[in-house]
């Protein structure tokens, strides 16, 4: 007897390629994606203005990151002690101005000339819930700031449509190659309520599926859908509730790899996998032949990954071998 409805998700036209450039920004599941790719050697960069939850956020930051954007003490505010920006994190604030200001810049920098040689761009929207201050200007994040100096509301799909598009016109001619992918957190945003999740929810899928249906290198990967419909259990979750647990996470990155990756790529994985797996493993006798002859073992494996993929960069695992 079948207890549950697997989802099938059919293989992308184009995929990635171990030797792509990846760029990932959004909410916290880009982190823990990025994660999963970078354990495989991807060259990825990830969250330059750190997490990002609304589209509007997303869109602004990768705005900025296009035009290269040149943050001055304008763009910047003094509260409770510190230096922050409505456009980045809480983890850019800091009490020094020219430091905030320096690792703001550094950071808009870094991601400008990455975007620009990458091969894949993935958004992880999050929620359409917005707060703007009395200008108007949607903030990506509130600082702790009440919640009542702000005006909250939900993007329409309309509005999530035309800042998108405009997104995806000034990305074609910033890096012509760059192909996206869009997928929806799967975590749950219950502090705006569990109906408002759900509606939130349903904007941004109904907002993505018109733009991946109308451009053409636009993909979407459903993995809001993957947790709500296909493992659809509360197990899968974590101890708040909210956030997939690391079996959830896994499944995911699962069927990440069989729909987004190529399968020459995939083929590298086991001995990757190996070359973690040791490096995780903790020694009762370091000093031992065995242990010598085993992290032998996996120099050379990591040397043979080398030569047959030079365009990586094995240097933390051929000094964590040979050290």
């Amino acid at each position: 007897m079948d207890f549950r409805k697997e989802l099938l998700i059919k293989p992308f036209k184009e995929q990635i390629q171990l030797d792509d450039l990846l760029f990932l920004c959004g909410s916290c599941f880009s982190e823990n994606l990025g994660a999963k790719l970078a354990a495989y050697h991807f060259r990825t960069l990830v969250n330059p203005y750190g997490i990002l939850f609304n589209p509007i956020s997303i869109v602004q930051s990768l705005q900025n990151v296009l035009s290269n954007k040149n943050y001055t003490p304008e763009d910047i505010f003094y509260h409770e002690g510190l230096w922050k920006s409505w456009n980045h994190h809480s983890q850019f604030s800091g009490e020094n101005q020219d430091k905030v200001l320096q690792s703001l810049n550094h950071s808009n920098q870094k991601a400008h000339k990455h975007l620009q040689q990458s091969r894949w761009l993935i958004l992880t929207l999050g929620s359409a819930w917005v707060y703007s201050r009395e200008n108007g200007e949607v903030v990506a994040n509130c600082h702790k700031i009440p919640t009542d100096k702000f005006k909250k509301s939900l993007l329409s799909v309309s509005e999530i449509g035309e800042s998108m598009e405009q997104l995806l016109q000034n990305l074609e001619k910033f890096n012509p190659n760059l192909r996206v992918i869009f997928t929806i957190s799967p975590v749950r945003h219950l502090r705006d309520g569990y109906i408002e999740n759900n509606w939130s929810k349903a904007v941004l899928i109904q907002s993505v599926h018109e733009i991946v249906n109308k451009y053409p290198g636009v993909y979407y990967f459903p993995s809001y859908e993957l947790i709500i419909d296909d493992l659809r259990d509360y197990r899968f979750y974590a101890e708040d509730m909210v956030h997939p647990n690391y079996l959830a996470t896994d499944y995911i990155w699962e069927k990440f790899q069989l729909a987004c990756i190529d399968e020459k790529s995939r083929t590298f994985f086991p001995d990757i996998n190996r070359i973690n797996a040791a490096k995780a493993h903790k020694a009762f006798q370091p000093a031992s032949e065995a242990h010598r002859k085993f992290r032998q073992k996996n120099l050379e494996l990591v040397r043979d990954l080398q030569h047959r993929l030079p365009f990586l960069d094995w240097q933390h695992d051929l000094h964590f071998f040979s050290d």
